[in-house]
Formats: structure tokens, C-alpha cells, sequence
């Protein structure tokens, strides 16, 4: 071995020499004696003497980059502390050597383990790599991260103070250490006998070493080797996770990467020695190797033992002389103070976790004091020893008290607790913990029983801890969940009945499932001193103010399913028959069992004992019933949700024929080849005119008779028959068994029937609207308004058309009277026939060109109502062609891999499946856009084949279409195209709507003037030349004027009319009705929130608010702030529509109320309260749905008749009870008089970076147009598109545009990658953006005028374990709690975290591929779960491993949002292990900001929000986008524009004529088109 000691011996003093220098200065900048500039100048003075070349090179390079302004001065300051820190860590090797040779002998292959040595081999085997560990902690000082800045500073003070020893006193110990770890564990031996390790790839060599100047590490000095190695381990977790809190630069990449590539060097399949459960005590079950784990100290001399105890004189309770003390009948109660309580091995344990339950033997040792002496000292006490074992133990105090009361009693004695011994205290501070948080969450509960889990988080989280309580954090609900659910279990015990259980409230059932609690369990010793239920009255909603006919409608519905309260007290409660609860016996005492025949009642109530109510059924009756916000997993078929063709397909009616004798009254009216037509026809003596109404016998028994009209009737070749236009039952529409008996509804249905299958003349009466409709709002008498005033099974009446596609009711559509083939006249044939017609394609006029060509060109084609010309611009489907230029692949997202990745740090990622949520992977395409070049039909011979038109195309290329790919389109125009020469030919069939293409060259108004003028608007303004792949001018042809005529010469050329040539490029690209202006709706606002729909209303130009009703006053504030000219109320909506029925003007803060006739929109979201699982409504949930928000709203709908009204709710409002409360709401709008329809929306496709699928309902008062639904204008994730509703065997879907729409989805990318850098906990209301918008998306949200203030970017301040588990979420898409490594690490508070451990066989996912266990319960193996296996304070959380296996792995908790993906549902409170737990920020180490949250609602950043940060959340988690609401209201104002230019409709005899079924009155057309039911609307232009 060659040795250099003499240069070893010079290095060692001049870095020893510096160190002291450095610590000098050091000292001077922390006294301020130096500022900052003068401290690194003089620093890097210092240490440039033992700088290598290599490192003098890195130092100047540093500088110039400063200087040049390439990065910042604090930049600066942090890559020269780098730099420094890494020059200091090198350790002399030969140095190093020479010393282990001296104590250890010759040790050629390897060094001995020694302190934090280079080359020493932590716990997993692996070798620490001192250089990259350096680096890591001079990165984390450069870190905005407060908590990590005082981390390091804690090593820091640590390393400091083992300086200070002196070297001989570090060498023994390090020496000492030594030996123990090789009596401890047997070294690995190699050749000849020497342990061999492999050293990192990165070590420095011997010769590196000296070229460098190395020196003594800092951490070679340590003198505890365990010290050492718990931060190397801390350290190496960190360089794969950790980032830097400053901007994206090559430096930060790199020591990003540099972890993973050291990781991968020393990471190796490895094998657990020790694979086994550890060793636990038989008595306490607590792990034998927990640090925790502490021993009873021992008693005092003087102490004696319980019996002796009872006698002191002290007690003044037994004299000594009794026989037998169990003959009392009063227990001796005393106090005991300064206690520790222990098992049979002296293991000091608690006593609340089911030992006793469990027969264990526990003792106390303490001072017995006096029942009345309130001292908890030890003065006046008797010191005793061994007393017990315990029989039970006892809590009281749940009733109002601040302290709750703890005692246990023994054979002998009861004993209250009063001050745990110094020992026992930490046992002591969780027992008042949880029983603290037991009381306050039944308080809670009892308050707020809607609340969520988050609700009762954030309670927890404000709420002041009890006495020698820390904090409560999440990790205190969840290690104390199961004896919080068992008191929750023991509080229900005392409820009536019909009364709901705390136990099945939303709260409750989220702590259940995400703690895996066991229900029914019962402590059968344990005495519970609680207080009985009290009956409270919910404060959150009073008693529902109805109209009468909603009152009338609900009592209606439900005679017939509500059972009488006589006769059975609901329906029979199932059970579970496995818990605790269930296999009691009856009690025997209780309403229920007295009704029990074997107790001597008559057993018609059927219920169980009070006792035996089972829990496990009740939470999964509520579980079922509860409305699912998203279920992003569903995989969904696309195809199978597109929907059927829209022409009406005709219903068989199949007729049974009967004996009926049937004669013609009069001669035929008309004769028509074979066909003769008759007025009139008597059936079985009853005279029947041609205009009756009649009933028909069906074959089928179990069907209602048909209710047809008679339009006309015929003989031919000697059948009588007659044309029959069939109603339709209410309960053959969505309306079911909701609907009224004697009402049937228009439907475009008729069908030829012979004459023999009628049964008899019915009347079937119009009910017309009156002209006061408006008026009669809230009428009481509604007696009045029945048109059928007696049913005698053969009148009914009508007033409304029914669309049985899409679920519409609709007025009944007038067509006018024919003025021929009046005989043969069938207004459903005149319907059906002009709908065929209209989604025909209808070519125009030919074009004359080549007569040798196979082709016959035409000037336009028609369908839909929209015409087709050459020059026009259409979508068409992303299949139909594609583009001459393979686009640029995305960027790749750097993802860890299981492979690479170590199954003991890592133990929870075999979990992990391919699908990343909230990714965008699978969304489709949006549409092509091309220009129509020709339309043509191609021609064999003289035959044109007209049914197949073809189109010939010019392409457009997309941003992300063009070489560049999808990166071109982060920050550019979601509607910039690039014109290019390449052509394509595709079918008209194809064609998916139009859109306007112009040159940016043509307009004379700003791009984004025009982008706001209306939809469907792109534009260009270069071209894009796919075989160069380069940008141009766009040529001449490509910016010619709209209404171009094509190829040849012909009939379509022609003259312009004057109009047109006065048109400019933008009136003749605008729609009729975007030019056009309304007037705006005068709004009420209900259940308002912050005002997102009415924002949205606002922002399409159909809504003035004028009143809003928001109960809750933060969010009221907000409305009133965005919206200064409208009212708002903070009263009750009851409350105030009781006083507007009861007509008075004002409420009691004297605003003025709205009266009939002021309201024209009415909107709103009320909430719809979830009842049990069961299919039919029981007493008391008929009572409370009665009494539901939603009952008022439709009530003030009732009561103020607006023209147009919209019911927002979740997407599972549609499908409650079977569709039972979707299916009120309609029939009360029905009735009503309204027009209405229903759907369902996803808020994704209008433009935001969300899935938030909602249920609409909208309704317009008689005689205005009933709205369309808006079609899709963004993609979305195939994933998150379940639109349609099943009612009955029924799909209904709102929309048709399923896969592609105008434009790319939305990413979240685009929604805040320009918001400026936050940390966990900020809070400044106000800071500047730091920057310009970067995306379409955010040039629209932050508005046309300048604002440099960017408001509530402010974020949730999680406690410090959620923070660190935040911190170690890898930044890649898909990472979640499932990344986390089970590491133990030191907390932000000086705490330090658990590391988790898995102590039992998993039977599902069996051992990790080191032979590691994978269970954290005994539930994992099949065996019922204990709470001494629960662990807390650990980085993986351990009830996620807990549960995980019957909840999807808990995939999205801890998750980070995706860039290139979409936000989960907003919710009101972001928590990791929330609801949506999928919350962090893509990069940062924190939750979503307000901001944030705001912008993935598609709220403008001018938006305010009121209240503190959780409030503000809130608002924005329960608002309606306004992007949703703005599409919604567009539709309105297309509907309202409609009516304004309502023209005579087309009559039927130009539909029977032949020349003039070319339909050349276009205007006209175009009018029934928009008008007809049997089509929905479109976005595209009109």
C-alpha cells in the first residue's frame, strides 16, 4: 500500500486552519458584524488556497454566470455554498485507512464500520454516498422551505456540538461503538478472511483525493454512530423526492437526478433476514423492540398493598374490624393521583385499548387519597403498591363537562384518576385525547349532521386540545377512530326509533371506512356514566314552506307507498347477523320488543330490539343512498353512449281485434284510388266523427288501453281502418308512476288500425293556459285548474307534447290547417315527414362544368336547417383525414419505476397500477377544420348518385398538428389555425357542424374581439408548408370573402344583392343571433353560494341579477361583493317565501322582497339530503323529503311562474331512488304548466381543467321556446363522460357530441402554470402574478384590463406530518401516498415521525419480493381487527395499508395533480386523505391554493371571495362553474331570440307540393327547424 502522510498530514492542517476561520466568520455574520456580501467574499478568500483547478474552474464559472445575470444572487450565494460544503466533505483516504489499519489491523479489501466513514453500510445494506448526501444538504439550505431550513440547522447544531470534543475522547467512542457493532453483528466476510463492500461509483479515489485538498468531514467527527446513520438514512430519501422550492434550472436538475442514478447504483434485490412478525408481550402486546416500550420504575419502600390500604385511618373508610367487605352495599370510592399502571412483566401499557376485555391482568401503583380531597399532590395520600388487577374501567363527564371523569375499579374499590405519575403521563395525555375528541365529535354531529369528513377535520384541527395535549391533528382522529366510533355506537344506543343515528351521518361513514373500523363491538365489562340522547332541534334548515300544489302533488304520489303509522313503524331493519350487536338478545324492556309476540304483543311491527340495531347495515343502507360527486374509474364505452337516431321512431301499437258492429255513417267524403274516405262510423251504436278520440284494445292485457285521436278514416278492398294518432300515459314517459292518471300528452305517433279494435269513445280535453298564468302562482285553490272535474274512467286531458327521445315536454306544436288533402290530413305524418326531411341532405342548385367528368359539382347542400357553400368551414370527425407531418411527441414525464425502486423503503408501491388519474392520456382529438373547396356527387353514365355527397377540402393544421406537436399548443390560441394547400375528400356524412375560418388580415377588430363575439370563431395567420416545415403567408386564395361559388360556370353564378355587398367580413360571419341583443332576465338567485351560475348568466348576456337568497353569510358577502347592484338575503328561503306568499313587501331587515310577476329566471342548486337505501320512501323519510329544500324551491318556482327555471344538483340527483325524486320535480313542473327537460352535463367540456358532472333540469313557462342543452365545445377524458340516465330500461342523454368537440380539452397546465411560487400555509391575501399569462386559457381569465394584483393565492397550512409526507410525494403524474417511503424523519416541530411496521402475513397480496410482510393488521390475515396493532405518527399513513385492499389501494390520496391532466371534483375542504384526495400541487409541496381551486371552476381571477381560507374554499367547491352556466344560458338567449323573430311556419301544402319540396323559402325553414322538438339544438351557427 503506498502511503503519503507527509501530504496527508499538510492537507488536514490547512483545512483545520480554515475550519476555525470559517467558524469564526461564521459567528461574526450571525451577530451581524458582516453583511452579507462581505460574509461569502471573505468565505470564498478562505477556501480558495485548497481549491483544486476542477473546482476553481466551477467557482469562476458561478461568478460569470452571476455577473451576466443568468441567476440570481441568492442563486449565487447558494451554488458558492455548494460548492464549499462539497470541498469541506472530502475525507482523506489514506487518511482514513492509515487510522483503521492502526486500530483494526491490516484491513486491505475494505474499511470496518466506523461512525460515518466513507463506505459504511447503513441498515438496508446499501453505502452511503458522502459526496451526493453534501451536495443534498447544501441544497436544502438553498430551499425557501422554512421547515427543511430548520431541519438541517438542528444537524447542524448537533455536528457542532460533537466538535467541540476533544479528538481523543471522539476517537474511544468511535472506537467503542465499534466494538459493540461487532459483537452485535457478525461481519460479512470475504476473500481470506476481510469484509468486502462494494464502494459507490462516485467515490472519490486516492489520488482524486489528494489532487482536491480533501479534509475531514464534519460527520467523520460525530461521536454517536446511530446519529449518523439515521440522517444519512433521512438524507438518502430526500435526494429522490426532495426539490427545490426555487425555478426550474440545470444545476437543480441535475442533483435531482444525481439521487436516482446513486439510488440505482446501490439499490439491489436484497433479502429480509428478518421477514417474521416481531416479538410481542403476552401480557400487553406491545413490540418488545419498540423504543417506546418502558418498564414501571419500581415502588417506593413505604408503599403497601391494596388491602392494607382500605384500613389506613387516612380514608376514614374500614376500621379493620369488618368480617367481609363485599357485604357493603356501597363500594369505597377514593382518588388516585400520581399513578402508573402496568402488566404482570412490569411493561407500562394503557388500559383503554381491550386488555381488560381481554382478561390481561393489569396493576397500579400509586397514592391513594380521600373521594373529597380535589389536591392532586401526593400530601395526605397512602402510597400503595400491586394493586388490582383492574375488573373495569369507566369514563364520564359527555354531559357539558370541559373535563370528563376516568376511574377504573378493582375487586375491592372504584378509583377516579386524577394526575398520572411522570412516567405514565404520556399514557395518560392520549386517554383525555380521545375521550376529548369522542365529546367533541358527537357535540359536532349533533349540530351539523350533513357535515362531511372534512368538516369534522377541520372542526379538530381549530379546535383547542386538551390539557397536555400538543395539537389535534389528523393523526389523532384517525389512532383514536375506533373509540370514538364505539362511543358514537353507545350515544345512539339511546335514539328513538324513526331517528337517525350519528353513526350513517356522511362524517362518520368517511372516518369508517378510511380508519377501518370495526362496528358493533362492545365492551361487555366497560361501564358507560353517559347521559341519555337528547332530541335537538336542527338549526341548518327549517320547516319547508310549500304551495299547495306541490303539497298536493307529494300527498298524492305517496298515498298509496307511505304505510300507515298504526299499523307498522317502517320497514324491517336488516342486520348482519356476524357483529357483536346482532347476536345480543332482546332486551325485552324496549317499545320494539314489547310488541313482540313472545313478550306478549301482536308483532306487527316486525322491528328488533333498540339494542340489536346493527350498525354494519345502517352505514351501508346510508352508503348506498349516498350521492356520488365523481366516479372518475368508470371505464366507459363511448360508443355505447352515442345516442340512437333522433327522427322519432314509431312505437307498435299492436290492436286485438273484437266483435264489433261496425256500419259507415253517410257516404265517402272523398275517394282516392282503392281508398275511400269517411266522416263518420258507428261502433256498436256509438256514433264516431272523424276528430274523435277513442279507446283500442291492446294485445297484451297487462297494457292500458290506447288513447288514440282519429284523423281520418278509410275502406279499402272492405277493411275499415282508421288513421290513429296515439297519446302517450304519463306513465309511458320519464314521469312513470309519478305522473297524473287522467293526463296523456301529444306524441308524434300514428299508425293505420283496423276499426274492430276500438273500445269505446273517449274525451280527450285541452287545457289551455289562461292568460293569467303568470299570476296564479301559489294559487290555493287549485281545485279550479283541474279540467277533468269528476273521473269516469273515459276523460282525460292534455296540454302538453312529449318527446320520447329526449325527454322533453314541450307545448303542443302548432301546424297550420291544410288547405289541401284535407281528408287524408295527420299532424304527427305533417311532423314526422318535415323532421325526415330536414336531416336529409338536400342538394342545391347544379353547377355546369366539364360534361366529360364523372363528377356533378354543386353550389351548396342543406341539412339540419344549415347550409353548406363552397368557401364555408366545417368540422369534421379527427379519422377523416390525416396530416402529411408525424407531429413531435409530448414531452416525457420523468416517472420512478417499481424496478429501480427498493420494496422496503418503498413497501406500498406494488399497489400501483398503469392508469394515472386525472390523466389526459385517452381523451380524443378535437375536431379537423377544413375548408369546402367543391361539393359533388359522382355520376355513372346519365345516373348521379345523390345519396352519396362528397366533399372536396382544404385542410387547416392545429398548433399541435404541425412538427412542433403538442408543446406548440401550450401557450397558443385554442383557435389559431395554420391555412395550408393540402386537400382531402371525405362524405358529407361526416360533416359535423360549421364554424367560421377567417384571416386574422380581413378583420377590422382585434383577434380577441372577434374570439369574444361568439363561438365557432378561428382564425390564421400564417401558413404552415408540411414538406418544409416551415410558417409562411398564408396566399391570396385563402383569404377570400365568404360565399364563394366554386368550380365553373353556371346557374350559381350570379349577382349579389345589394345586402351582401355592403356586408363586411365580420356581419357576414356572425350569427343572426350574436348580433342581436336581449334583454337581460330579471334573476333570483337561490341557494346562491358565491353567484357561479349567475356569473356565468352574466358572462352569455341573458341575466341581470337582482335578488339572491344565500343563508350562510361569508358566501353572501361574496355575492354581494362581485354582484353590488342585486339584493341579497341572509334570511331562510323558507322564511321569506312565507312572507311573500303571505304578501308582504319586506323581511325583517326591511329588504324589499320580490313580488309576482318581478321574477323572469329563476335558478338555483338546492341541496338533496340522501335517505336510507331502500327503493320506497318509509314515514319518516316521506316526512323528510316533504320538508326538503328541494319541495321549497319548487314551491318558489310555483309561486313567482318565471319565464325560464334551472335546478342544479349532483349528477346522482337523477337517479335517487329510483329516479323517484327526478321524477317529482318534473311532475310538479308539469303541472305547473311548464315546458321542461332534463340532462346531465360534464363542466369539463365547457373549458375547465375539472370533472363535475351535474344534473340540470330546465323548464320555460307556455308559449316561450324550451332550450336545447349545449353541445360539448372542449374534449374530455372518455373516463368522466358517463352522461346518460337510466330510468326505467330508458336511456336518456342530453347531448350528442361524445368523443370530439371544437376544441382540445382543457390541462391543468393550462388553467395555473402562471401563478407565482407559494408554501404550505401562505396567506397573503394580495401579490403580484410575477409574470404574463402563458395560455389561452389564462388570457381569458384574467381579463381584458390590466391588474397586477393577484388575489386568495392562498393555501391551507397542513400540521407538520402532513407537510412532510407532502415533501415526499415524488413530482411525476400518478404519485400518491403509495410513493411514500417508510422512513423516520424529524419533523418541522422538532418531533420526529414513526417508521411503520408491518407486522402480519397480508393473504391477499401475500410477501414483497424480499420476503418482507405486507400486513399492518390482523384483519390481514383473515382474523378480526385489534387496536394494539394500530401505529400513528408514521410517513405512511397506517390505516391507508390498513384498508387499502377493499377501497381501490386509496389511489389518489396524497396525490399530485397531473400538468397535463385535469382536476378531480373541487371539493369544499382540499385534504390529502379527503374525499378527493388527489390535491397537491403538481410541483410545489403544498395543497391547492384558493386561487387555484377558483380557476379549475373557471371563475375570473377578478373574482372575490369573503372569510378566511377555509370558507373561501368552500365557496368555490360548491359553486356552479360559470363556464357550465354561461353555455347554459347561451342556449337560453337562442331561445329567447327565437321568440323575438317568430314568423308564419310553413304550411302543408308546400310540403306536399313537388316543386315545392325543394324548400326554397329558407328563412322560413329555418325557423320550424329551430322550433321542432324532435331535434336538439346545436352550438354551431344558425
Amino acid at each position: 500500500m503506498v502511503k503519503m502522510p507527509g501530504k496527508v498530514d499538510q492537507v488536514t492542517t490547512e483545512l483545520a486552519d480554515i475550519k476555525t476561520r470559517l467558524s469564526e466568520l461564521e459567528e461574526e455574520y450571525q451577530d451581524g458584524d458582516v453583511t452579507e456580501k462581505g460574509y461569502w467574499k471573505r468565505k470564498c478568500g478562505l477556501i480558495t488556497d485548497v481549491l483544486s483547478n476542477e473546482d476553481q474552474a466551477d467557482m469562476k464559472a458561478i461568478k460569470d454566470s452571476f455577473v451576466e445575470g443568468d441567476i440570481t444572487e441568492k442563486g449565487y450565494y447558494a451554488k458558492l455554498g455548494k460548492l464549499i460544503q462539497k470541498v469541506l466533505a472530502y475525507v482523506p483516504a489514506e487518511k482514513v485507512i492509515k487510522e483503521e489499519e492502526d486500530k483494526n489491523g491490516d484491513e486491505a479489501n475494505g474499511v470496518e464500520k466506523n461512525g460515518g466513514l466513507v463506505g459504511e453500510p447503513n441498515e438496508n445494506g446499501t453505502i452511503k454516498d458522502v459526496e451526493v448526501k453534501e451536495e443534498v444538504k447544501a441544497n436544502g439550505e438553498d430551499n425557501n422551505d422554512g421547515e427543511e431550513r430548520e431541519q438541517q440547522e438542528d444537524v447542524k447544531e448537533e455536528m457542532e456540538t460533537d466538535e467541540g470534543e476533544s479528538p481523543k475522547s471522539k476517537k474511544n467512542k468511535r472506537v467503542k461503538k465499534t466494538e459493540e457493532e461487532k459483537e452485535e453483528t457478525p461481519a460479512k466476510k470475504g476473500k481470506g478472511g476481510r469484509k468486502s463492500i462494494k464502494s459507490p461509483s462516485n467515490q472519490p479515489s486516492i489520488m482524486s483525493m489528494f489532487s482536491k485538498a480533501p479534509a475531514k468531514r464534519k460527520v467523520e467527527d460525530k461521536s454517536e454512530s446511530e446519529k449518523s446513520q439515521d440522517e444519512d438514512s433521512e438524507k438518502q430519501e430526500e435526494k429522490r423526492i426532495k426539490t427545490s422550492d426555487e425555478s426550474e434550472n440545470e444545476t437543480q436538475r441535475e442533483l435531482r437526478e444525481r439521487p436516482e442514478k446513486a439510488e440505482q447504483d446501490v439499490v439491489k434485490p436484497k433479502i429480509v433476514k428478518n421477514a417474521d412478525p416481531p416479538m410481542r408481550c403476552n401480557q400487553c402486546r406491545q413490540m418488545l423492540d419498540d423504543p417506546d416500550l418502558k418498564l414501571f420504575p419500581g415502588d417506593p419502600a413505604d408503599a403497601v398493598e391494596e388491602f392494607i390500604m382500605l384500613t389506613d385511618p387516612k380514608l376514614s373508610i374500614f376500621t379493620g374490624e369488618e368480617d367481609n367487605m363485599d357485604t357493603y352495599d356501597e363500594r369505597p370510592q377514593h382518588k388516585l393521583t400520581d399513578f402508573s399502571i402496568y402488566d404482570k412483566n412490569t411493561h407500562l401499557c394503557p388500559f383503554d385499548t381491550g386488555l381488560i376485555e381481554k382478561n390481561k391482568e393489569l396493576f397500579f401503583s400509586g397514592v391513594v387519597k380521600p373521594i373529597y380531597d380535589e389536591n392532586s399532590g401526593p400530601d395526605g395520600g397512602v402510597l400503595t403498591k400491586q394493586m388490582g388487577p383492574i375488573n373495569e374501567w369507566w369514563t364520564a363527564g359527555f354531559d357539558g363537562g370541559e373535563n370528563a371523569l376516568i376511574g377504573f375499579s378493582t375487586a375491592f374499590a372504584d378509583y377516579i384518576l386524577m394526575k398520572a405519575s411522570e412516567v405514565y403521563a404520556p399514557f395518560m395525555q392520549v386517554m383525555s385525547e380521545k375521550i376529548f375528541l369522542s365529546k367533541m365529535v358527537i357535540e359536532f354531529l349533533n349540530d351539523d349532521p350533513i357535515a362531511t369528513y372534512e368538516d369534522l377535520l377541520n372542526k379538530v384541527q381549530t379546535s383547542v386540545p386538551p390539557e397536555g395535549c400538543q395539537s389535534l391533528t389528523e393523526d389523532s382522529l384517525l389512532r383514536h377512530s375506533q373509540f370514538i366510533v364505539d362511543q358514537v355506537e353507545s350515544y345512539d344506543d339511546n335514539a328513538d326509533q324513526d331517528e337517525s343515528l350519528l353513526i350513517t351521518t356522511p362524517c362518520m361513514r368517511g372516518l369508517i371506512k378510511l380508519a377501518g373500523v370495526t362496528l358493533g363491538k362492545r365492551r361487555q365489562l366497560r361501564k358507560q356514566v353517559t347521559k341519555g340522547r337528547e332530541k335537538k332541534p336542527t338549526m341548518s334548515q327549517s320547516k319547508a314552506v310549500t304551495t299547495t300544489l306541490v303539497s298536493r302533488i307529494f300527498e298524492s304520489i305517496f298515498k298509496e307507498q307511505i304505510v300507515d303509522s298504526d299499523k307498522t313503524q317502517g320497514p324491517r331493519r336488516r342486520r348482519c347477523g356476524v357483529c357483536e350487536v346482532c347476536q345480543q338478545g332482546d332486551c325485552g324492556k324496549c317499545k320494539a320488543c314489547k310488541d313482540m309476540t313472545k313478550f306478549g304483543g301482536s308483532g306487527k311491527s316486525k322491528q328488533c330490539c333498540i339494542n340489536r340495531r346493527c350498525p354494519n347495515m345502517a352505514v351501508k343502507e346510508a352508503d348506498e343512498d349516498e350521492p356520488e360527486e365523481e366516479i372518475e374509474d368508470d371505464v366507459i364505452s363511448v360508443k355505447s353512449e352515442k345516442s340512437e337516431p333522433l327522427t322519432p321512431t314509431k312505437k307498435q301499437h299492436k290492436g286485438k281485434t273484437q266483435k264489433n258492429k261496425i256500419s259507415w255513417d253517410g257516404e265517402p267524403t272523398t275517394v282516392d284510388g282503392a281508398r275511400k274516405y269517411y266522416s263518420a262510423v258507428t261502433i256498436n251504436g256509438e256514433l264516431i266523427k272523424q276528430g274523435d278520440c277513442v279507446s283500442v284494445k291492446p294485445v297484451d292485457p297487462a297494457t292500458p288501453l290506447y288513447i288514440a285521436k282519429i284523423s281520418y278514416m278509410f275502406e279499402e278492398r272492405g277493411a275499415k281502418e282508421f288513421h290513429a294518432q296515439f297519446y302517450t300515459r304519463g306513465t309511458e314517459t320519464i314521469l312513470g308512476e309519478t305522473s297524473d292518471p287522467l293526463e296523456v300528452f301529444v306524441a308524434d305517433d300514428c299508425e293505420d288500425y283496423d276499426l274492430s279494435c276500438v273500445v269505446s269513445k273517449v274525451k280527450v280535453i285541452e287545457k289551455v293556459v289562461p292568460d293569467d298564468w303568470f299570476m296564479r302562482g301559489g294559487n290555493e285553490d287549485i281545485e279550479n285548474d283541474h279540467v277533468v272535474k269528476e273521473d269516469d274512467g273515459k276523460t282525460y286531458f292534455y296540454q302538453k307534447w312529449y318527446d320520447p327521445e329526449m325527454a322533453r315536454f314541450e307545448d303542443v306544436p302548432k301546424v297550420p290547417e291544410p288547405t289541401e288533402n284535407v281528408h287524408k290530413f295527420c299532424t304527427a305524418c305533417v311532423r314526422i315527414e318535415m323532421t325526415r326531411k330536414l336531416e336529409t341532405p338536400a342538394l342545391g342548385e347544379k353547377i355546369e362544368g366539364d360534361s366529360e367528368s364523372n363528377k356533378v359539382f354543386y353550389t351548396h347542400v342543406k341539412r339540419d336547417g344549415q347550409m353548406y357553400k363552397v368557401g364555408d368551414s366545417v368540422y369534421l370527425p379527427p379519422e377523416s383525414f390525416n396530416f402529411n407531418v408525424k407531429p413531435a411527441p409530448p414531452p416525457k414525464t420523468k416517472t420512478s419505476s417499481k424496478k429501480d425502486l427498493d420494496d422496503v423503503t418503498y413497501p406500498e408501491l406494488y399497489r400501483k397500477g398503469d392508469y394515472v388519474k386525472g390523466s389526459n392520456m385517452s381523451c380524443y382529438e378535437p375536431f379537423r377544420i377544413a375548408r369546402i373547396k367543391a361539393i359533388f356527387c359522382k355520376k355513372t353514365g346519365k345516373l348521379t348518385n345523390e345519396h352519396d355527397i362528397r366533399l372536396t377540402v382544404t385542410k387547416f393544421y392545429r398548433p399541435e398538428n404541425t412538427h412542433k406537436g403538442v408543446s406548440a399548443s401550450y401557450q397558443s390560441d385554442l383557435n389559431k389555425l395554420y391555412w395550408s394547400d393540402e386537400e382531402a375528400k371525405v362524405s358529407f356524412n361526416d360533416v359535423a357542424g360549421k364554424c367560421i375560418v377567417v384571416c386574422s388580415e380581413d378583420l377590422n377588430k382585434t383577434i380577441e374581439e372577434y374570439t369574444r363575439g361568439g363561438q365557432d370563431r378561428f382564425y390564421f395567420t400564417e401558413a404552415y408548408n408540411s414538406d418544409t416545415k416551415e410558417f409562411e403567408e398564408p396566399p391570396s386564395s385563402a383569404r377570400q370573402k365568404k360565399g364563394g361559388k366554386g368550380k365553373g360556370k353556371g346557374k350559381g353564378k350570379g349577382k349579389k344583392s345589394n345586402k351582401e355587398e355592403s356586408d363586411t367580413i365580420e356581419e357576414v360571419y356572425e350569427g343572426e343571433h350574436e348580433r342581436k341583443d336581449i334583454k337581460r332576465l330579471r334573476t333570483l338567485d337561490v341557494f346562491a353560494g358565491v353567484g357561479g351560475l349567475s356569473e356565468g348568466f352574466h358572462q352569455a348576456g341573458v341575466a341581470e341579477s337582482r335578488w339572491a337568497i344565500e343563508v350562510f353569510e361569508p358566501a353572501a358577502q361574496a355575492f354581494r361583493l362581485n354582484n353590488p347592484g342585486c339584493t341579497v338575503f341572509t334570511d331562510d328561503c323558507n322564511a321569506l317565501l312565507g312572507k311573500a306568499m303571505q304578501g308582504e313587501k319586506t323581511n325583517d331587515r326591511g329588504q324589499k322582497l320580490p313580488q309576482k310577476g318581478d321574477v323572469e329566471l329563476l335558478c338555483g342548486g338546492p341541496p338533496c339530503q340522501g335517505f336510507s337505501g331502500m327503493n320506497r320512501f318509509n314515514s319518516r323519510e316521506y316526512s323528510m323529503f316533504k320538508n326538503s329544500l328541494i319541495a321549497s324551491y319548487l314551491s318558489f318556482c310555483d309561486f313567482y311562474r318565471p319565464k325560464y327555471f334551472l335546478l342544479e344538483n349532483v349528477r346522482n340527483f337523477v337517479s335517487f331512488k329510483r329516479n323517484m325524486v327526478l321524477k317529482l320535480a318534473m311532475r310538479c313542473l308539469v303541472s305547473m304548466g311548464y315546458q321542461c327537460t332534463f340532462g346531465v352535463l360534464q363542466a369539463g367540456n365547457y373549458g375547465i381543467a375539472q370533472t363535475r358532472r351535474r344534473a340540470i333540469i330546465l323548464a320555460a313557462a307556455p308559449g316561450e321556446k324550451l332550450p336545447y342543452y349545449p353541445e360539448p365545445l372542449h374534449t374530455f377524458s372518455p373516463r368522466a363522460m358517463q352522461l346518460s340516465v337510466m330510468i326505467g330500461d330508458k336511456k336518456y342523454q342530453a347531448i350528442n357530441r361524445m368523443t370530439s368537440a371544437p376544441y382540445r380539452t382543457t390541462t391543468v397546465r393550462d388553467t395555473m402554470s402562471d401563478l407565482p411560487e407559494i408554501r404550505n400555509g401562505a396567506n397573503k391575501l394580495e401579490i403580484s402574478y410575477g409574470g404574463d399569462p402563458q395560455s389561452h386559457f389564462q388570457r381569458e381569465i384574467r381579463g381584458t384590463q390590466y391588474q397586477p394584483i393577484l388575489r386568495d393565492h392562498v393555501c391551507k397550512d397542513m400540521n407538520p406530518l402532513v407537510h412532510a409526507r407532502m415533501q415526499h410525494i415524488p413530482i411525476a403524474p400518478g404519485s400518491d401516498w403509495r410513493d411514500l417511503p417508510n422512513i423516520e424523519i424529524r419533523l418541522s416541530d422538532g418531533t420526529k415521525s414513526k417508521k411503520l411496521r408491518y407486522t402480519h402475513k397480508d393473504k391477499k397480496n401475500g410477501r414483497s419480493p424480499s420476503g418482507a410482510l405486507r400486513g399492518v393488521c390482523s384483519c390481514a390475515e383473515g382474523r378480526a381487527c385489534e387496536a394494539e396493532f394500530r401505529q400513528f405518527n408514521t410517513i405512511v399513513p397506517w390505516c391507508l395499508p390498513h384498508t387499502g385492499n377493499r377501497h381501490n389501494h386509496w389511489a389518489g390520496l396524497y396525490g399530485r395533480i397531473d400538468w397535463d391532466g385535469f382536476f378531480s371534483t373541487t371539493v369544499t375542504n382540499p385534504e390529502p386523505m379527503g374525499k378527493q384526495g388527489r390535491v397537491l400541487h403538481p410541483e410545489q409541496h403544498r395543497v391547492v391554493s384558493v386561487r387555484e381551486c377558483a380557476r379549475s371552476q373557471g371563475f375570473p381571477d377578478t373574482y372575490r371571495f369573503y372569510g378566511n381560507t377555509l370558507e373561501k374554499h368552500r365557496q368555490v367547491g360548491n359553486a356552479v362553474p360559470p363556464p357550465l352556466s354561461k353555455a347554459i344560458g347561451l342556449e337560453i338567449k337562442k331561445s329567447l331570440l327565437l321568440k323575438q323573430s317568430e314568423e308564419p311556419l310553413v304550411s302543408n301544402s308546400e310540403l306536399s307540393s313537388e316543386k315545392e319540396q325543394k324548400l326554397p323559402k329558407e328563412e322560413a325553414i329555418k325557423l320550424e327547424i329551430v322550433e321542432s322538438p324532435t331535434k336538439p339544438g346545436s352550438s354551431g351557427l344558425s
